[in-house]
């Protein structure tokens, strides 16, 4: 069976975005066939999720348009579409959904170029802290995840399998951390780094536009020469004994922050 409290936020989520809702703005899901159809019509659809074995004729017509277009189309089982369904009608999941104007496939030139708010994780060595971030990352409307870290591949894949496979639908760089901020700022970026050094705190930064947010590994903290080159050094406020907290959670505060001011 279900865990009641998954059941529950899932039976909340339902009544907050019902299926024939228009999407809010700046989320990239596509919901249901409906929804798909119109983005097909009007948006730039990078990816299909589909059903596999969906019998839906519509899914099948809107699954050929995409295929005619070039659109990448990918299946997934009934708890995957559950599970990633922006909304649901009870146990049923939508039998499509849509990616629009996130390219998972996007270079790292092309990533920048694209703009918006992008991560990187600078020194990060755990696999399972890293994959967390990029979830997150992902959850909250990010458009590309940098990572500057000396993982191997088989750690890289850890990584990519603790952030429940949110890489297949956002871009996940392995970079030379200076040269991207370098890289970054040039094409336009402001490059606002989060560490206990901040002289501000995030709700008190502008988070919109085309972002880096750099976040340090968690022994070394953000090398100097990052800091230094960054615009603005923020902080979350700490009241405990212990002046530190877990890689993910100053993300996430940074993150939903952002999120809140890109979506006002």
């Amino acid at each position: 069976g279900r865990d009641p409290v998954r059941s529950l936020y899932a039976m909340s989520r339902c009544h907050r975005n019902p299926v024939n809702r228009a999407p809010v703005l700046g989320i990239v899901q596509r919901c249901g066939a409906e929804e798909v159809a119109a983005a097909l019509d009007s948006e730039d659809v990078t990816l299909l999720l589909v059903l596999r074995d969906s019998e839906d004729d519509e899914v099948a017509r809107l699954r050929l348009l995409a295929t005619e277009r070039g659109i990448p189309v990918r299946e997934g089982s009934r708890s995957d579409l559950w599970r990633m369904a922006r909304a649901t009608e009870g146990a049923e999941p939508p039998h499509v959904l849509a990616l629009v104007g996130r390219n998972p496939d996007a270079s790292v030139e092309q990533s920048l170029a694209a703009g918006g708010l992008a991560w990187l994780l600078a020194g990060a060595r755990y696999p399972v802290n890293i994959g967390f971030t990029i979830r997150t990352a992902e959850v909250s409307g990010a458009s590309v995840v940098f990572v500057d870290g000396e993982l191997n591949h088989g750690e890289r894949k850890a990584a990519k399998r603790a952030s429940m496979k949110a890489h297949r639908f956002m871009p996940v760089h392995w970079v030379n951390g200076g040269e991207l901020v370098e890289s970054a700022k040039q094409a336009g970026f402001r490059v606002v780094a989060l560490e206990d050094t901040g002289t501000a705190e995030p709700w008190d930064a502008d988070l919109t536009g085309d972002v880096l947010l750099v976040v340090g590994g968690e022994h070394d903290g953000i090398p100097d020469s990052i800091l230094d080159a960054s615009d603005l050094v923020v902080r979350v406020p700490m009241a405990g004994f212990v002046p530190s907290y877990n890689l993910q959670a100053p993300m996430a505060v940074v993150a939903t922050e952002a999120l809140r001011q890109r979506s006002s």
